[in-house]
């Protein structure tokens, strides 16, 4: 990778499912220590396009390109996509009852960047500070993944692992929601720490604009039947929650 080369490129982009179209050409670029969000209406496209950088096998692509640090991505199995740094965190996380949250962090870690980095007194270090900055209580690690966990235990699990894997590229898909404003203080501060300063970049898919004013994203993106209408920065998000999405459609309408 060169210094000018995006952490995900994306180019020309069309995808659908069962011969549907949803995205109809979406280019994007995210420089490595940028946090860039997407924002649109349901049924925009947003989560397909998370979906498809993820590799979920139900979506095609019919035309364009989708890269990670210039590799190609569309080429890769989901699996392969984690190992290469590719991190999605659910809208809706399932419950793995009968596996324990400490148990599932540290294979996870291990899956992603090795064994040496799952163990010993750095591991425990890391694992102790990024549950202080998201105020999680040791007891946590004892529980069973997502089983009976509140919205916002399970919003702060996956910015848990998000902190301990550090994947390239995180992509979270309506990572606000569920949350009250404490949590999504809480969530964007894990957000920020995991992302800034670093070479690793952030795709925040959200409706709303109050997790972006606490993570200050670099572009902001509206995403209006599978394309992408208009780009801006942090204040793109807070016109479009004093105006809504209905002045933007029209530069959408035509579209089939």
């Amino acid at each position: 990778m060169t210094s000018d080369t995006p952490v995900l490129g994306i180019s020309e982009l069309h995808a659908g499912i069962d011969d549907t179209p949803i995205l109809r050409g979406i280019d994007l670029n995210i420089p490595p220590g940028e946090i860039h969000a997407i924002m649109g209406r349901n049924g925009s496209g947003k989560t397909t396009a998370a979906n498809i950088i993820m590799g979920h096998p139900d979506f095609e692509v019919t035309k364009g390109s989708v890269e990670l640090d210039g590799e190609d991505l569309l080429e890769m199995e989901p699996w392969e996509r984690a190992r290469a740094g590719v991190f999605l965190s659910f809208q809706y996380p399932q419950a793995v009852p009968g596996l324990q949250v400490g148990n599932f962090l540290r294979k996870s870690v291990a899956a992603i960047r090795g064994e040496e980095e799952a163990k010993g007194a750095e591991f425990r270090k890391k694992l102790k500070d990024a549950m202080t900055q998201l105020d999680i209580d040791r007891s946590f690690l004892g529980r069973y993944v997502n089983d009976g966990f509140s919205g916002g235990e399970k919003k702060r699990f996956e910015i848990l692992q998000l902190l301990l894997i550090q994947p390239k590229l995180a992509i979270l898909d309506e990572t606000d929601s569920g949350l009250d404003i404490d949590g999504i203080r809480t969530v964007a501060k894990g957000i920020n720490n995991a992302v800034r300063g670093t070479g690793s970049s952030a795709l925040i898919i959200t409706h709303y604009s109050r997790i972006l004013e606490h993570v200050q994203p670099d572009k902001v993106h509206v995403l209006i039947k599978g394309q992408i209408v208009k780009s801006g920065g942090p204040e793109l998000a807070l016109e479009l929650e004093e105006r809504g999405y209905e002045w933007l459609e029209k530069e959408a309408e035509g579209l089939a």
